[in-house]
């Protein structure tokens, strides 16, 4: 776990792939690590997740993850693919302590102060915020500021635009969804767009200060 950990705090940004197009799968995910991530996330409500998580796993220098682990059998299957890291659109009791107990990052979803501390005393290292809020950079600032020690990591409505807003408002990494695999760009096959917001969302978060 604290290996995973120390990558996250030094990357900073994951690329988390979910599409319906399983031909996109893994020329999507190849494109964002030809683009600088090396941290990606495939949900595993996406069509051969745990087939690309096996995959990328074998990949020197990635930090491969499995999102929309909803129960222990789900997170036990993306562990055996090979996935370094789990992550939950809700907060699991049962699969916050099975990772703890598996020596495995767990970072389930929270919208709530309540939600993050429950999900942090349960194990979990890391919280994801999640459905991202309207100035969700204002959010995260006002929730660290009685917190301080909870490392936040927003998902859903994150963009290139207020990325940095968000690191400046403490946020412990950044994961960055539609906004780097548009949906239009996966259906058509256009790699390339997404190989170049991915060099770009790298970028600006290597810019930021860290801490």
């Amino acid at each position: 776990m604290q290996d995973s950990l120390e990558f996250i705090a030094r990357e900073r940004c994951s690329a988390i792939l979910r599409t319906p197009h399983a031909a996109a799968v893994v020329p999507a995910l190849t494109a964002a690590v030809e683009g600088g991530f090396k941290i990606i996330e495939c949900t595993l409500n996406t069509p051969g997740a745990l087939d690309a998580i096996a995959e990328f796993a074998e990949h020197d220098g990635l930090l491969v993850g499995a999102g929309t682990v909803l129960s222990v059998e789900e997170a036990d299957a993306a562990v055996k693919a090979g996935a370094h890291f789990l992550v939950s659109p809700v907060v699991d009791a049962d699969v916050i302590r099975w990772s703890v107990e598996q020596d495995i990052v767990v970072i389930p979803g929270t919208a709530t102060p309540t939600e993050m501390l429950t999900a942090h005393r349960l194990g979990a290292p890391i919280v994801k915020l999640f459905p991202g809020p309207p100035n969700g950079p204002d959010y995260l600032r006002t929730v660290r500021g009685p917190l301080p020690f909870l490392r936040i990591l927003p998902t859903s409505g994150v963009t290139l635009e207020n990325a940095a807003a968000y690191l400046r408002a403490g946020a412990f990494a950044l994961g960055f969804v539609n906004c780097l695999f548009e949906p239009n760009d996966l259906t058509n096959a256009r790699f390339d767009a997404v190989r170049s917001r991915a060099a770009q969302m790298v970028a600006l978060v290597r810019d930021q200060p860290s801490g």
